[in-house]
């Protein structure tokens, strides 16, 4: 623990993974400044200043309306968990080919104290489905790997969670529980799940029979490392209308515990990784000078330590150090509070995070589409330039808005998210396009119905191939007047993590009011840095997330 002559210091990190956590828990992960004060029990002056800090750093946003949100920067925390665990990583895949060989919704869950936290979910599309995210946290008793997981509890183990128990009775600290049956079963008595928790160790596998809510069925079985320590659970769940208890620990049980041998063969294996770039000097240093005492940072120096523990194995302090750029008594400092909090452990001198992190954010902010990552750089976007804005994928021979900001101007193009233009005569269109494969673009174009919209439509296949080479070479694509008189826009290629172009971003505006140069000079370099920005953020947001 932190010394009180180290308190000072120390004290704003534990009071901003606060207001971060409060943050996690609210719905679409935004509060007022005063609703944070209200769930912190934080001065309204040190809730502003934490508030100001993160906004710098960027793990927060606030909207024209006032509200603080979380946005995709906050999931590095979450992410040095998950790519020091290497769970998604080494499990994911397994996880998959036994979702689609069930036909049956897969997760994978490790164990957080006393209760269950998935890093790993594959549901199936139908209308009754799994609707729980990784880093989603169940209480122990409501689930078929907490059974398994409470099978290596102590006496102490049990005495904490029947303490957590007794001071949540209606499980208000997992939101991800569903509220409607959180009255519905009454929590078994410690000697109750002791005896629950035996039994799924004796036999290697649980059943969940509706615990959670009604007509949700789930069977587990322990996953195991080399040492034959139990690391996680895989879980396969279904309905009640499509199974019994019975028939689905039948039909999944084999195949899941073929799964989980590979699975424990996968976590044997020792792959290095390539170093990380280590940064010259203290990030937070330009940032104190820029905002003096309301930039807390310290607060900025443990969130940069927390996010820097990704290495499988754990890192020494020496290591935390030179991957922050930090002193080694500042790195100590925010690892002994971090340690302190449940967010971190130490063994054989190497700091690790733990699945708590996961609570700060994780699972909301991961979950979001692309068009909810891209909604509010259009916000800033068409503040900057005054031109409307928008985001669409391919979608056959059109082109599908999913994201949109319009200007406020007398007149406007009237367009709204689901909008459908064919995408030979948008810009969008022959930037997405122009992303395709000579092979699959050659194809479209043999098939496509290039029909006039207006009289400056380019209808000729041979014409709009070389355009769309064009649009290839130069990243990005000018229409004018193609789609409609007096409309010109000007798009860009959305990247997903992996490099493919996933969508588009355009900036529309009526071609009599902005001259062809000013749409170069001044609407193309504002596109592409607003691009770049949305791609920092889907990297984040689409990480681990199954393609």
């Amino acid at each position: 623990m932190p010394s009180s002559a180290e308190e000072a210091s120390v004290g704003p990190l534990e009071r901003g993974l606060a207001v971060v956590h409060a943050l996690a828990g609210a719905p679409a992960g935004r509060l007022r400044r005063s609703d944070l004060v209200r769930a912190t029990g934080l001065a309204r002056s040190t809730v502003d200043r934490i508030v100001t800090t993160l906004v710098r750093l960027g793990h927060l946003r606030e909207e024209y309306g006032g509200d603080a949100v979380l946005t995709p920067r906050v999931l590095e925390l979450g992410l040095a968990y998950l790519h020091a665990s290497r769970l998604p990583e080494l499990l994911g895949p397994p996880a998959a080919a036994l979702a689609d060989d069930l036909d049956e919704s897969v997760s994978v869950a490790v164990p957080d104290r006393d209760a269950v936290r998935f890093v790993i979910q594959t549901p199936r599309r139908r209308a009754l489905s799994v609707t729980f995210r990784a880093g989603d946290a169940l209480p122990a008793e409501r689930c078929a790997p907490g059974a398994l997981f409470a099978a290596d509890w102590d006496a102490p183990d049990f005495e904490h969670w029947h303490a957590r128990a007794l001071s949540d009775p209606d499980d208000e600290t997992f939101p991800a529980l569903p509220r409607s049956s959180a009255h519905q079963r009454s929590r078994p008595t410690q000697e109750e799940f002791r005896a629950l928790a035996k039994e799924a160790g004796k036999r290697g596998w649980a059943l969940d029979d509706q615990l959670i809510e009604p007509g949700l069925l789930a069977v587990a079985v322990p996953v195991r490392d080399g040492s034959r320590r139990v690391v996680c659970a895989l879980s396969v769940a279904s309905h009640s209308s499509r199974h019994s208890t019975a028939s689905l620990y039948e039909r999944a049980l084999e195949p899941m515990l073929r799964t989980a041998q590979q699975m424990t063969e996968a976590l044997t294996t020792r792959e290095e990784r390539p170093a990380a770039p280590v940064p010259a000097r203290d990030a937070s240093l330009d940032p104190k000078r820029e905002l003096g005492p309301d930039y807390l940072q310290s607060l900025a120096r443990g969130l940069s330590v927390l996010a820097a523990l990704s290495d499988p194995g754990g890192m020494t302090l020496s290591a935390v150090a030179q991957a922050t750029a930090l002193p080694r008594a500042t790195a100590r400092r925010s690892l002994l509070t971090l340690q302190s909090l449940g967010y971190v452990a130490e063994t054989d001198r190497r700091f690790i995070p733990l699945p708590r992190v996961l609570e700060l954010g994780y699972s909301a902010v991961s979950a979001r589409s692309l068009a909810d990552v891209a909604q509010p750089h259009l916000v800033d976007l068409v503040h900057r330039v005054l031109e409307s804005a928008s985001v669409a994928v391919l979608d056959g021979p059109d082109i599908r808005y999913i994201a949109r900001v319009a200007a406020t101007r007398v007149m406007h193009v009237d367009i709204t998210v689901g909008t459908r233009f064919p995408a030979h005569a948008t810009s969008m269109g022959r930037v997405l396009l122009a992303a395709l494969p000579s092979g699959q673009r050659s194809a479209w174009l043999a098939e496509a119905d290039l029909k006039p919209l207006t009289a400056h439509t380019l209808t000729d296949p041979v014409g709009l191939q070389g355009v769309l080479v064009d649009a290839e070479r130069d990243g990005y694509a000018i229409v004018d007047q193609e789609l409609e008189e007096g409309l010109r826009s000007i798009a860009v290629p959305l990247h997903g993590p992996d490099g493919k172009v996933v969508a588009a971003l355009n900036i529309a505006h009526h071609a009599g009011r902005t001259p062809l140069s000013e749409v170069h000079e001044r609407l193309l370099p504002a596109l592409r840095d607003t691009a770049r920005r949305i791609e920092d953020d889907v990297a984040l947001a689409f990480a681990l997330r199954p393609s």
